[in-house]
């Protein structure tokens, strides 16, 4: 069989560059994701040590809920906290690719990423599997630490210096910080009464479970699925 020395040596560049970014990127999200279950911690112990001397019925709970899982439960609300196993490029029109940091290492466009999901607590405590939740924002970390956020409102603004931010566990806790004021600020709205002026008897009997309309909070913004 005829071989082919150049192709060998482009999958070893590509095995020596992309792939070992990749894994660098991802160790790297890793660790910062240890800083986050670290900071979820000592911020629900904070809050519910002050908390408690007003009011025992408001509990402030952080939960690991493994690897790449973790949570922290608020009054009604529950942040979780979830880190995706792979890494991600963006499309070529995306404002990162526009600095001269990435214009200079393209490697260093590869991410990891953080989502961070807000639910009704009463969703998961009585298992109300139709119930949504929302996406906050997601947090976007390099192989240099280099990092941004992407979502609405501070999300949207609050980190979104990736040339000059460098993600450390201030940087988390603020973060942290702004998801959790964030859920409290979005309450419970009513469904319209329409939506749910018609009911069967199985409904009525497993409401708690199988009630056909979805309990979320109204977060002033719909994602590109939901209008679909």
């Amino acid at each position: 069989m005829k071989k082919h020395p150049e192709q060998t040596d482009m999958i070893y560049d590509l095995l020596r560059t992309k792939s070992c970014t990749k894994q660098a990127v991802f160790r790297k999200t890793k660790e910062m994701f240890a800083i986050f279950k670290e900071v979820l911690k000592e911020t629900a112990e904070e809050l519910n040590e002050k908390i408690a001397a007003v009011d025992t019925a408001v509990e402030v709970k952080y939960t690991d809920k493994g690897e790449f899982e973790a949570e922290i439960k608020f009054s009604g609300d529950i942040l979780i906290f979830n880190m995706h196993t792979n890494v991600f490029a963006f499309d070529s029109t995306h404002h990162i690719y526009q600095s001269s940091y990435i214009k200079k290492d393209r490697l260093a466009a590869y991410c990891g990423m953080i989502n961070m999901y807000n639910f009704l607590s009463d969703s998961f405590r009585y298992n109300r599997v139709r119930d949504s939740g929302f996406l906050l924002g997601r947090v976007f970390v390099n192989k240099d630490s280099h990092f941004f956020t992407e979502g609405k409102r501070q999300f949207g603004f609050m980190y979104n210096d990736f040339v000059n931010d460098v993600i450390d566990k201030e940087a988390i806790k603020s973060i942290v910080q702004t998801a959790i004021v964030y859920g409290l600020e979005f309450d419970l709205m009513t469904p319209e009464f329409n939506d749910v002026r018609e009911v069967t008897v199985y409904q009525m009997q497993n409401m708690s479970n199988e009630f056909r309309i979805k309990t979320s909070k109204q977060l002033g913004f719909k994602f590109s699925n939901e209008e679909e």
